[in-house]
């Protein structure tokens, strides 16, 4: 699997992985920021609450859009998997030009969603311009390479993470949240040992990153975000070390960015640092 290629003369859409427990009472920056690019009023949200075994989570979000003057915001459940192979819930689907996952279980998106028609369609909507977002276990969800479940802790550890296939809209990328709340350092740094050809990315609750289409992301949110970038990583010792034991990892650089910081995933730079948000 691997993001759908981009048809000739069209862009990507943009991919918003949330750290989780963004403001939805306050200044609601994040969600701003996602109707805003989807168009603000002709904005049309489709909000798959897969993850969640709540069954109020989908209305929710779906108040929060049309409170933020979203122009059609519907959502679509898809509980089983014969349903994500449904013609008429795909038909609702492609009308959408932004798509928002909620939080829950990343590993339920994943064996819910995984390999069906709603899947490639996600794929492809997103390789011809349409946004996806995703909160919590959504933003795990939206990489190719998945973080399913992990141990807490600043060290590294052998087996202290294990991955599991994502939706693959991007390959650059492995995505960890509510990242400093609740100490996951450690398995990302673990992910990464396991994985370094991707960035990892850990994000505070309350922080966004909006990856546009030449890949480079800014920084939303009141939240944190962190960096792991391991091109110039020269060992590790995650091949020989016993499952519980600790992992050295070596030169492999680490940034902590805030609201309105930029980072060129193709480049591997930071082109800017501390700029406002501009919300107008």
């Amino acid at each position: 699997m691997s993001p759908s290629r981009v048809p000739e003369g069209q862009q990507r859409g943009f991919i918003v992985p949330i750290g989780g427990a963004e403001d939805k009472v306050g200044a609601e920056t994040i969600l701003k920021r996602f109707v805003k690019v989807c168009g603000r009023r002709e904005a049309r949200i489709a909000v798959i609450p897969t993850a969640s075994e709540l069954r109020t989570t989908g209305r929710r979000y779906e108040e929060l859009f049309r409170d933020l003057k979203a122009g059609k915001v519907w959502v679509l459940p898809f509980e089983s998997r014969a349903q994500c192979d449904d013609e008429e819930e795909l038909a609702v689907l492609e009308k959408a030009n932004g798509v928002f996952f909620t939080g829950g279980s990343q590993l339920r998106l994943g064996t819910t969603l995984g390999g069906t028609a709603v899947a490639r369609a996600l794929r492809a909507m997103n390789a011809r311009g349409v946004h996806l977002a995703g909160t919590s276990a959504g933003a795990a969800f939206l990489p190719e390479h998945m973080i399913a479940f992990g141990d807490e802790g600043p060290t590294p550890r052998s087996g202290m993470v294990s991955l599991a296939p994502g939706l693959g809209l991007t390959n650059r990328v492995i995505v960890d949240q509510h990242f400093r709340q609740r100490d996951r350092l450690g398995r990302l740094l673990a992910a990464l040992a396991l994985n370094p050809f991707a960035h990892g990315i850990g994000l505070d609750e309350d922080a966004a990153a909006f990856i546009g289409p030449d890949d480079t992301l800014e920084v939303v949110g009141t939240g944190g975000l962190t960096i792991l970038d391991p091109a110039g990583m020269e060992y590790s010792s995650m091949d020989q070390a016993k499952v519980g034991e600790p992992v050295s990892v070596v030169g492999l650089k680490l940034h902590v960015l805030l609201q309105g910081a930029r980072y060129d995933l193709r480049e591997r730079k930071t082109t800017a640092t501390g700029a406002e948000v501009d919300e107008g």
